[in-house]
């Protein structure tokens, strides 16, 4: 794997962990009534969806091995420019239902599993 794509899989495994301590204990209506967590759970997408964004340019196989590759990318979009519409039990489900299987993917990809 070339070192830029390793780079990039790299910041989307750190911001996957950085999401898991965010919420790790936490409930919806905690994450509901806080602003703060919201902008650093938010932020932790962006970081993700942008790095994989990058990683494919470079690699365009890699999209093949991350599943809900373009979901993700997509995520990152609605959050950067569609903000407005963000719906907070949304990202919560993404975090709370997806997030394991992607940092399990991005650990398998870089070989720290």
């Amino acid at each position: 794997m070339q070192r830029e794509v390793s780079k990039y899989l790299y910041d989307a495994l750190r911001a996957c962990e950085d999401l898991i301590a965010f919420t790790e204990g936490k409930s919806f209506d905690d994450y509901d009534d806080d602003r703060l967590l919201q902008s650093g759970v938010e932020r932790q997408l962006m970081i993700i969806g942008e790095a994989l964004n990058q990683a494919d340019k470079i690699d365009p196989d890699i999209s093949n091995k991350i599943k809900s590759f373009r979901q993700i990318i997509n995520l990152r979009n609605v959050i950067v420019h569609g903000y407005a519409t963000v719906e907070n039990e949304t990202i919560w489900g993404i975090v709370q239902d997806n997030l394991p299987d992607l940092h399990k993917q991005v650990k398998r990809l870089l070989g720290e599993t």
